[in-house]
């Protein structure tokens, strides 16, 4: 048997469609006291893509993101699965304290939200979500974040303009209130997987001594983050 679709039918099957489209608005707010943030990297994306795991080494675009603060890689790979994607809703740094919002539009395939930006001053450290499952009943959604450590690179905590990926040392610190010196706390990463970042050591020797950072500025523990996600 033939079937013929109506006016009506193919209006109600839009407005089906319709209903399963969703508008987020995604609120980020720095909780460190010294820690500023590269360039934000949200996005919602199918269950096919995944920007990082614990406990499995970093692909080279997570690597980029979390040396130098880099987020084209990610988007790169994010736009090859039709992701909705805000990238850099902060319009550069976002400092200690303050918020960045967002909105994204996402549908029926791109259920799941990701968030990636690198702390400074830092060797590879990042805070991340990866994969969280985009509630679909109307509301607001709070959740701390976590900061992990890439793994691809050794926390010298050295501050001598290092971002290209396999580059050791920290870009910078934006503050301006790191020291100079440093002969470098360490030059191993024994874990070389995505892992929760340790934090960071510093000292009190601005001149010298292990470390540029700062113990009484730079030091940080979990969470390192806030979302707040408004489903409407």
């Amino acid at each position: 048997m033939k079937l013929i679709k109506t006016a009506s039918a193919i209006a109600l099957a839009l407005s089906s469609s319709a209903l399963m489209a969703q508008e987020l608005e995604i609120k980020f707010t720095n909780l460190t006291q010294g820690i500023y943030y590269t360039p934000i990297l949200m996005s919602a994306h199918n269950d096919s893509m995944s920007l990082f795991s614990a406990g499995t080494a970093a692909t080279p675009e997570l690597q980029m993101m979390a040396e130098g603060g880099d987020i084209s890689g990610l988007v790169t790979l994010l736009d090859g699965v039709n992701a909705n994607n805000a990238a850099n809703p902060a319009s550069g740094l976002l400092a200690p304290g303050q918020s960045t919002t967002a909105m994204l539009s996402t549908d029926d395939s791109n259920t799941y939200l990701s968030i990636v930006t690198m702390l400074l001053p830092t060797n590879d450290g990042f805070a991340g979500v990866s994969s969280w499952k985009i509630p679909t009943e109307a509301g607001n959604y709070t959740f701390n974040v976590n900061a992990y450590d890439a793994g691809t690179e050794a926390n010298n905590e050295v501050v001598n303009g290092g971002g290209a990926p396999g580059a050791l040392g920290i870009p910078a610190a934006p503050g301006m209130d790191a020291g100079t010196g440093g002969t470098g706390v360490t030059t191993e990463e024994v874990n070389k997987t995505v892992h929760i970042h340790r934090g960071s050591l510093g000292d009190d020797d601005l001149t010298a001594g292990k470390s540029d950072l700062d113990n009484t500025v730079h030091r940080w523990l979990n969470p390192v983050a806030r979302v707040t996600v408004t489903v409407k």
